[in-house]
């Protein structure tokens, strides 16, 4: 069970993916919200149970009646992924009808430590794919994540190809948006980025965004050029999904767009702003040199969150000491 966020939805895949590969003959279910499903779209022997927040599981009826959908499915085994109230509810659940259950540890304790501004203790954390393999340990199924298995390429087709044509040389996404300020990029400095990679014509270059004022914004940095093309708003979903399999490289926020890119097996480049990657949300299969992070010499505190909703005063240009140069220098080397 994962509910929520897409980021941390994406990033149960290739522990998934994993397991199935070395346990082929278990079954999973994955709990979780309806517009994740193509997440998990071609895994085998893995089922998506829909979680109806809004009606039939809303509320703690709610959870009683998601523990009695799950539990027709003769469920022997509940592997909660999220540590959350009704994630709990539902593991206690199971656990009172016997059933082996195991919940995922987010090491709260150590990110504090690390984010802090007094007595930092600056180190690495375990990762959450780390922390979710432990979760199946628990249940009697070790998982090897150091041969990763990701889906192939999807093939264009319909408003994909209208959209991209097909004889491109090479396909950059940019992913310029995160839920919270302090993890964005300040727009001039991704403006210089997306006019340096423009000036190869050989490069196609995608931006990936939401809502009406993220496409505004990614329409104004596409319009000056013909080889950079604004995709929010003009796909769906699933498409975007295929699109993103088929790049070359993404450069993403620490934001969901960076996981969706790894677990499709994608080369990604993270910026870094409030947080920092050794809080364990490195993408998947990622190099911690492609993870440009703020100068922690002229901002001492960073990081100073673990998901980036609190700004420290003083530090809102922490992401100007990552250099546009830097940028494409690390996507140009990924190609």
């Amino acid at each position: 069970m994962r509910l929520s966020a897409m980021g941390d939805v994406a990033m149960t895949v290739p522990v998934l993916r994993a397991f199935v590969k070395q346990y082929p003959t278990v079954k999973l279910t994955v709990i979780s919200r309806p517009f994740f499903k193509p997440f998990f779209d071609g895994i085998p022997n893995l089922e998506f149970f829909a979680f109806d927040e809004k009606e039939r599981h809303k509320g703690f009826p709610g959870l009683l009646r998601l523990y009695k959908d799950v539990q027709q499915l003769k469920i022997d085994a509940f592997a909660d992924l999220h540590n959350v109230l009704r994630s709990k509810v539902v593991s206690l659940l199971f656990a009172l009808s016997g059933k082996k259950r195991a919940t995922v540890d987010k090491g709260r304790e150590g990110k504090k430590e690390l984010t802090r501004a007094e007595n930092k203790i600056f180190k690495q954390l375990p990762t959450m794919f780390e922390r979710h393999a432990k979760v199946f340990e628990q249940l009697g199924f070790p998982v090897d994540l150091s041969n990763p298995d990701f889906p192939k390429k999807a093939i264009f087709g319909g408003e994909i190809t209208d959209l991209v044509e097909e004889n491109y040389e090479r396909l950059i996404g940019i992913a310029p948006f995160a839920q919270y300020d302090s993890k964005v990029y300040p727009l001039d400095l991704m403006k210089e980025v997306i006019t340096k990679l423009a000036e190869n014509k050989d490069y196609t270059i995608l931006l990936f965004g939401g809502g009406n004022k993220e496409i505004e914004i990614l329409n104004s940095l596409s319009e000056p050029f013909k080889n950079v093309i604004n995709v929010a708003g003009k796909i769906k979903f699933q498409q975007e999904l295929k699109l993103i399999s088929n790049l070359d490289v993404m450069l993403s926020m620490d934001s969901g767009n960076a996981h969706i890119a790894a677990m499709l097996g994608v080369k990604v480049i993270t910026l870094w702003g409030a947080t920092h990657p050794y809080a364990g949300f490195l993408p998947f299969n990622q190099n911690l040199e492609n993870a440009l992070t703020s100068d922690r010499n002229q901002y001492p505190k960073l990081p100073t969150s673990v998901y980036g909703n609190k700004m420290v005063e003083g530090y809102e240009d922490a992401m100007r000491t990552i250099s546009p140069d830097d940028v494409v220098s690390k996507i140009k080397n990924q190609i």
